[in-house]
């Protein structure tokens, strides 16, 4: 007879990683079958990546539970957002402008490098997890009365009573276990790059609506210390025709267009590295579960940029997860489906509610009708004008109510 394991994590990236230690600090020992090789730590450190996450209280609380916060080499707080429209007056400005480097206690967040924050989940998971398993590809997936099996590439079949997909957008678990998908094309393409301006972020995030779509401005951090402050990771989200024009331009001529539109908003963009865009989709799959198997991060939805939310609902689909299972473990059971369906209630419609603000929020600022212009306007100010708005809008924002009920509070 082979081994039955109690639980098998397909996906060893931020969600899946955090999931797998947080389930070895509770006493479960998973097995992580990770597609992607150990990062090699010298040329990860030796060049910044681009694109940055935004990471939540919530999430940076879980990744200090874990372990994971302490390992990471290089990270880039925030202490304030800025967010207005271009073609209004309506402004909305959370915490404060820092001009020296922020105390933890000014933090609304921060910026992290995805290869950064992969490194350090590797280190800690080599460290936790005893059966870690790199450049794994796994080839079939199929429920047997026991649970799950998990053939790999190599002919190995594992067994385990339950499987937890955390393999991303394109989730190959999602797909085995026959879970439909249902999918918004936004039309969209988002561009990204890292960009350095003549004026300090301040460790301000700023995001300018524009007609065509939001641009953000992202503190990201530099290697050069006499540039520290001035170099931004910026997401801007355009029509798809408008973004095939754009992303043929020259540098030289892409620099001037992103200081013109978003109106000098740190002065003239100097240097641009790294071009890159990708289509916006905003996907919800229509079960997070079935018998003994789970879905947790983009495995299970993917929601627009527009908040740099997508990061942190997947990583506390993993805190919840983690949390109903030990509370099963601790009255003698391990994953029971009332427990997943719990999970899946307590995720699924916050998630949903999330993905659908932002569809909102996006349509209603590209609007250019008279009305719907006056009242995002209106809109704006009024929550700029009510101290209890601004705090419900915090509260959303940092995550951390969503952990209240849980052993990660």
């Amino acid at each position: 007879m082979s081994q039955i394991h109690d639980v098998v994590i397909i996906g060893g990236g931020l969600v899946g990683g955090l999931t797998a230690l947080l389930l070895a600090q509770g006493g479960v020992q998973p097995v992580v079958l990770d597609a992607a090789p150990i990062l090699d730590q010298t040329q990860v450190l030796a060049k910044p990546n681009p694109r940055v996450l935004a990471l939540s209280q919530a999430t940076m609380h879980l990744l200090e539970q874990a372990g994971v916060w302490d390992e990471l080499a290089r990270h880039m707080p925030y202490t304030g957002m800025q967010v207005w429209n271009q073609n209004g007056y309506g402004e909305i400005v959370f915490g404060q402008v820092s001009e020296r480097e922020p105390i933890r206690e000014q933090w609304l967040g921060s910026m992290v490098e995805p290869s950064i924050l992969n490194l350090a989940i590797q280190k800690q998971l080599q460290r936790h997890v005893k059966d870690y398993r790199t450049q794994v590809k796994v080839t079939r997936l199929e429920q047997i009365p026991q649970g799950w099996s998990i053939e790999l590439a190599d002919g190995t079949v594992l067994q385990s009573k339950l499987v937890i997909g955390a393999d991303g957008a394109n989730s190959f678990v999602r797909n085995q276990a026959m879970i439909d998908l249902d999918i918004l094309d936004y039309h969209q393409i988002a561009m990204s790059c890292a960009i350095k301006t003549t004026q300090p972020h301040q460790h301000v995030a700023r995001q300018i609506f524009l007609p065509t779509g939001p641009l953000a401005y992202l503190p990201m951090y530099s290697l050069d210390a006499q540039a520290q402050g001035y170099w931004q990771s910026i997401v801007w989200s355009l029509p798809e025709d408008i973004a095939e024009e754009y992303a043929e331009m020259d540098d030289e001529s892409f620099m001037k267009l992103v200081t013109q539109s978003s109106l000098h908003m740190l002065g003239e963009v100097t240097a641009v590295e790294s071009r890159a865009h990708f289509p916006l989709k905003a996907r919800s799959a229509q079960h997070y579960v079935k018998s003994g198997l789970a879905l947790v991060g983009d495995a299970a939805h993917v929601i627009h940029p527009l908040a740099g939310q997508g990061v942190n609902i997947g990583c506390l689909d993993a805190a919840i997860l983690c949390d109903v299972l030990l509370h099963d473990l601790a009255r003698g059971s391990w994953a029971h489906e009332q427990t997943l369906r719990r999970y899946e209630h307590l995720r699924k419609g916050q998630n949903q509610a999330m993905m659908h603000s932002m569809s909102m929020i996006g349509w209603l600022e590209r609007s250019t009708l008279t009305p719907l212009v006056w009242a995002r306007n209106q809109g704006l100010k009024w929550v700029e004008q009510t101290p209890l708005l601004k705090d419900l809008f915090m509260q959303q924002a940092d995550g951390l109510m969503h952990l209240k009920a849980t052993r990660y509070v």
